[in-house]
C-alpha cells in the first residue's frame, strides 16, 4: 500500500500557534502508522485529522515543542482501559533520561495516586533502530544542543526525518543514500542549534538539496522567501507521497 508523510505542523517554538508544532505522521494506505514527535499543538492536530489519539509515537528529543503533548496523551490513554499500556513510545536511549526527568518523574502524576507516568505507555527504548508494523526504522544522532540528546529517523528508501538539527552531511551520506525524501529542519536564518538556508546550501550537494523538504521555520513570510530561492518548503497539513520502503532486513533489504 502507498506511503505518505502528513505534516501536522511545520513551525518552530515561536511560530507553533500559527504553523503548528513540528510533527508529522507516516501513513500507509491513508491510515496513520507512526507519529513523529508530540509537541504543544501536535496532538490537537492529530485528533482533528484522525478523530483519535495516536497508537505509536517516535520522540526525537525533549524540547517542549516536541513533547508537551505527551501529558495530554497520558491522560487520554491512562483513563481508557482499552488503551492503557498499549500506546507505543519509541524513545532513543540517549533521550530517555531527559524524558524521564522532564515528564515522568513529577510526583503525583494523577490526583488519585497509585499511578506511574509510564503506566499509560508501552516504552520501547531504541538505539540503532526499531521494528514497527513489519517495517524497520533506522535511528541516528543529529546535531542539536548536547551530543546524543536528539535523533533523526529513517524509513529506508522512503523518508528521512532529521528532527531539530544543524547540517548533518555525514549522517545523510549514510542514511539518505537510497533516494529518500529528506524532511529537514531549516529556517531562513540559522542559529547554533538549528539549520538556516545558507547552512544547507553550503553543506549539501545540489542532488541532496533537491530531495529536501524544509520545515521548522519561523513564519509564512520566511517560507515564501525560501521558496523564492528554489527550495521546497512544507506547509501545515501537507501530504507528501513517498516511495515504497526498501524490504526490511532479512527480506532482501540492506543489512543493518
Amino acid at each position: 500500500m502507498s506511503w505518505s508523510l502528513h505534516f501536522l505542523g511545520v513551525g518552530n517554538s515561536s511560530s507553533a500557534v500559527e504553523l503548528g508544532s513540528a510533527s508529522a505522521v507516516l501513513e500507509q494506505g491513508g491510515e496513520p502508522r507512526l507519529m513523529i514527535d508530540c509537541g504543544h499543538e501536535a496532538l490537537t492536530a492529530y485528533a482533528a485529522h484522525y478523530g483519535a489519539v495516536p497508537e505509536a509515537v517516535f520522540i526525537t528529543h525533549v524540547h517542549m515543542d516536541h513533547v508537551a503533548g505527551l501529558e495530554r496523551l497520558f491522560f487520554a490513554t491512562y483513563f481508557d482501559p482499552a488503551r492503557r499500556g498499549r500506546v507505543r513510545l519509541y524513545v532513543p536511549v540517549g533521550v530517555l533520561p531527559h524524558l524521564q526527568a522532564r515528564l515522568a518523574d513529577y510526583p503525583g502524576v494523577v490526583a488519585e495516586g497509585d499511578a506511574n507516568w509510564w503506566d499509560a505507555f508501552q516504552l520501547v527504548p531504541v538505539s540503532r533502530g526499531f521494528w514497527h508494523r513489519g517495517q524497520w526504522f533506522d535511528v541516528f544522532p543529529v546535531r542539536h544542543h548536547l551530543p546524543d540528546t536528539a535523533f533523526g529517523l529513517r524509513l529506508p528508501g522512503s523518508l528521512v526525518w532529521t528532527g531539530d538539527t544543524r547540517p548533518i552531511p555525514e549522517m545523510l551520506a549514510k542514511f539518505a543514500g537510497a533516494g529518500e525524501i529528506v524532511a529537514h529542519d531549516c529556517a531562513l536564518h540559522g542559529n547554533p542549534s538549528h539549520s538556516g538556508l545558507d547552512d544547507l546550501e553550503r553543506e549539501y550537494p545540489a542532488g541532496l538539496l533537491a530531495r529536501c523538504v524544509l520545515y521548522h521555520y519561523a513564519s509564512l513570510a520566511d517560507a515564501e522567501a525560501m521558496r523564492a530561492r528554489g527550495h521546497r518548503v512544507a506547509a501545515p497539513g501537507e501530504r507528501l507521497a513517498l516511495a515504497e520502503p526498501l524490504p526490511p532486513p532479512g527480506q532482501g533489504g540492506t543489512p543493518q
